[in-house]
């Protein structure tokens, strides 16, 4: 009986932890979202308040009528951008780490080792390399400086090699003997595995493209290219002493289609995370 209640204990108890995590982790959205439905006089209210005493939509018929704000154009911007550029580093990444899986040529791990120390260099020293590149592209100021720059994803090649690695070869070799070829096998064999861990690097490439704002705002310059967080930059430096629920409201719209991705995919996430698409080698 001891040990019954004991057990039950450790079950509550770890339900209870899980419950207090989740509410610290969950508490800035709330916030964002409670403060977004109140008005500008509650919001710079002190002592601050939590929930609204009148929850009003008004911040968000405001960020979405007002002429200087395109908060529709800049989301689509962001995900037409963040869309283009999760697909140019699975189309890149995913032969060459297959290349680094399963091909042997000389000098396989020591670039590969190569490869992965660049993961340490800041993207502030290519900074100006790969702006003068645009500028010599005439790439400033389109879609082409936001989906193809970084496209050869170092993280991509990592994560989908060590994922390849746990294919059994006895698959490849059975295709060998019906006569595959690299492609082949590559094609047949590999991809259809890697389902769960392809969506996982989509997921997170396609979610950290879709906030990045430090690129985004070197090279672009006009309204109708300018990506979401860029835009709400612009929103907070012109109305943050106006109207602070304006642009709590934006932040809440822009972070709807990152949640609806994650409570779609969140299981293909953790699969290709933990690489258990073929179970461990």
């Amino acid at each position: 009986m001891n040990l019954r209640k004991s057990s039950l204990f450790r079950y509550w108890g770890v339900y209870v932890l899980l419950a207090v995590l989740s509410a610290v982790v969950l508490f800035p959205l709330i916030i964002t979202v409670s403060q977004s439905l109140m008005t500008n006089q509650e919001v710079n209210r002190w002592p601050p308040q939590v929930f609204p005493n009148q929850p009003t939509i008004e911040s968000y018929q405001l960020v979405l009528t007002q002429q200087d704000v395109r908060l529709d154009m800049w989301l689509r911007n962001s995900l037409f951008a963040a869309a283009g550029y999760t697909l140019a580093v699975l189309v890149i990444c995913t032969p060459a780490a297959y290349a680094f899986a399963r091909l042997r040529f000389p000098g396989n791990k020591l670039l590969f080792a190569i490869l992965l120390v660049t993961i340490m260099i800041p993207g502030q020293v290519t900074l100006i390399p790969n702006y003068m590149l645009m500028r010599d592209l005439r790439w400033l100021d389109s879609f082409n400086a936001l989906i193809f720059p970084g496209a050869a994803n170092v993280f991509g090649v990592f994560l989908l090699r060590q994922f390849f690695m746990q294919i059994p070869v006895e698959l490849e070799e059975a295709a060998v003997l019906d006569g595959a070829s690299y492609f082949g096998r590559f094609w047949h064999v590999i991809l259809p595995l890697s389902t769960n861990a392809l969506t996982a690097l989509a997921i997170f490439v396609f979610l950290g493209h879709y906030n990045d704002l430090f690129w985004p705002i070197i090279v672009t310059s006009s309204l109708e290219t300018r990506t979401l967080p860029v835009g709400l930059s612009i929103i907070q430096s012109s109305y943050a002493g106006q109207y602070r629920p304006m642009i709590l409201a934006g932040v809440v719209l822009s972070t709807l289609p990152i949640l609806i991705v994650y409570a779609i995919f969140q299981r293909r996430i953790i699969q290709g995370v933990t690489l258990t698409g073929m179970g461990g080698r």
